[in-house]
């Protein structure tokens, strides 16, 4: 990506968006030169000393209406952020007048609908079901891992982990997810789910996010969990799913999973040329 490029006097134009406060720094790449580094990264993650963030997100040009680049926390990239590409399908049909529209990401085409009443659907792609496309250090089952608790594995562009659980509340998440994210069958780490089935198609669900931590909610980690809540028979392709943030909506048709909820544009600001310069 190019370099950054910009007079003394100017700044960073962000914006600051949330679904279910799992919370983004979008940067607009569309129209000026931007590199975005690691040391960026981390620096506009740190919620005392920069912004604050579980994912970053760059808007570029692309072959289709944008393209979407994504961050974590602690600087490494991500395929795929369902709440994220909701957030910023909402910003760039705002923009445009359009009632749908189409992404491109390193996970694929994303088409995105505005579904009304302030919800927005985005199509997430099928599932990665195969042990080498999640990935897997192994070959084996992904319905049921060889780990103690039995989770699924699931890829959304990103690896997940989804444990079933009797109390999801009852999991003490901080020292729970690490222990799984790092686990040495996902070799690109994985995001990590307790889930406990509440009703019919109806989950409970709390989230540790990869290189980000405990997270109040995760699009692609709700995927995830309704298509191995599906695989192993425990609801429908259909389900509501109540995360720490809220709700959304999992809808694993034919063409993709299908993924709506709300999202919300928080405020827009700029980073200072001195904050800049100080990542060295």
């Amino acid at each position: 990506m190019p370099r950054m490029s910009m007079q003394k006097d100017t700044g960073l134009p962000f914006m600051k968006m949330h679904g279910l406060g799992n919370d983004f720094v979008v940067l607009d790449a569309r129209a000026r030169s931007l590199e975005v580094t690691p040391a960026l990264a981390i620096a506009l993650a740190d919620r005392h000393k920069g912004v604050g963030f579980d994912q970053l997100a760059v808007i570029s040009q692309g072959q289709r209406d944008a393209h979407l680049t994504f961050y974590n926390a602690d600087g490494s990239t991500s395929a795929a952020c369902g709440n994220a590409t909701r957030c910023i399908a909402r910003f760039l049909m705002d923009e445009s007048g359009q009632g749908e529209l189409c992404l491109t990401t390193d996970r694929g085409d994303l088409y995105a609908l505005d579904r009304g009443e302030g919800m927005t659907a985005v199509n997430m792609g099928q599932p990665q079901l195969e042990w080498q496309d999640i990935p897997l250090a192994e070959a084996m089952d992904t319905v049921e891992l060889p780990i103690e608790g039995g989770p699924s594995a699931t890829g959304m562009g990103n690896p997940h982990c989804t444990f079933f659980v009797e109390d999801a509340e009852a999991i003490p998440l901080e020292q729970f997810g690490p222990r799984y994210e790092h686990h040495p069958l996902y070799p690109e780490r994985t995001n990590v789910q307790v889930v406990s089935v509440t009703g019919p198609d109806h989950l409970r669900m709390r989230v540790w996010e990869r290189g980000v931590g405990h997270t109040l909610a995760s699009g692609s980690s709700s995927c995830a969990a309704a298509v191995a809540a599906a695989r192993r028979g425990l609801t429908g392709r259909k389900v509501r799913i109540d995360l720490d943030g809220g709700t959304l909506y999992i809808d694993w048709r034919e063409d993709g999973v299908w993924m709506t909820g709300p999202t919300a544009h928080v405020f827009d600001g700029v980073l200072t040329q001195e904050f800049l310069e100080g990542l060295g």
